[in-house]
């Protein structure tokens, strides 16, 4: 697929800050003050970080479908101006997203060595059975993401009317890079975790403190909505120009 993903650092800033950010922080927050509070288990932690990227993709597939009832078709290809239905994008996504998901979890339960999920597919285990491996102050804050993603997509997507006009091509990109940023930094803290819990708790901040970070600063679903808009734009103009010749 032909599609412009290079991100370009000045238009990602976040221009201003609204209350779904709010509510990300706060959520971001409970987990680091569970840790250095209550005592959880900073190891479900990570592991409920792990399946935030799930939360992401699911709600990524529920857009697209979403999208797909509006546009039965979309540009694959842009150079052959090549189109393919809704559906065809949502199975790509599925399948290129769930590998890199099963890739990341995979290392990370690896170099945990959580009883019974050592061996290789361990993630599909996990994800399948994933209650018996998570407290209950664990499935609390896995909700509390959900909960948040939920309000997310709400506000971006279905109140300001984006599910009418989004792409299809750049819909299915949008979640990468924020779980990139957050799997790279959960398995480099898996290596930390072996150390004990005084080095987890000084990564627990780390990592939380870079999530909120990106939160803050960074606006990747406002990126990837306005590119929509500077495409067709382009689009516009290029055909003005032929004419014009």
């Amino acid at each position: 697929m032909n599609s412009t993903t290079n991100l370009d650092l000045k238009k990602l800033l976040r221009k201003k800050f609204t209350a779904t950010e709010a509510v990300l922080i706060g959520v971001n927050l409970i987990p680091l003050i569970g840790v250095w509070i209550w005592h959880w288990d900073a190891r479900e932690m990570f592991l409920v970080y792990c399946l935030e990227s799930v939360i992401a993709g699911i709600y990524t597939i529920m857009q697209m479908l979403v999208v797909s009832f509006y546009k039965k078709q979309d540009v694959w290809n842009e150079d052959t101006n090549t189109k393919m239905p809704g559906l065809f994008f949502i199975f790509f996504f599925i399948v290129h997203f769930g590998l890199f998901l099963f890739v990341q979890m995979s290392i990370f339960l690896s170099l945990m060595n959580f009883p019974g999920l050592s061996d290789f597919g361990s993630a599909f285990t996990f994800l399948l059975h994933f209650p018996r491996y998570l407290s209950n102050d664990a499935l609390l804050v896995l909700i509390s993401f959900l909960f948040s993603y939920g309000i997310t997509v709400t506000q971006n997507f279905f109140l300001n009317g984006f599910y009418k006009t989004a792409s299809l091509g750049i819909l299915m990109f949008t979640p990468y890079p924020r779980i990139f940023v957050q799997q790279f930094v959960v398995i480099l803290g898996s290596f930390v975790l072996i150390f004990g819990s005084g080095a987890t708790k000084i990564f627990m901040l780390i990592f939380v403190a870079v999530k909120i970070f990106f939160e803050l600063v960074l606006d990747f679903d406002g990126y990837f909505r306005n590119m929509k808009f500077e495409k067709a734009e382009t689009a516009n103009v290029n055909i003005q120009e032929e004419r014009s010749n």
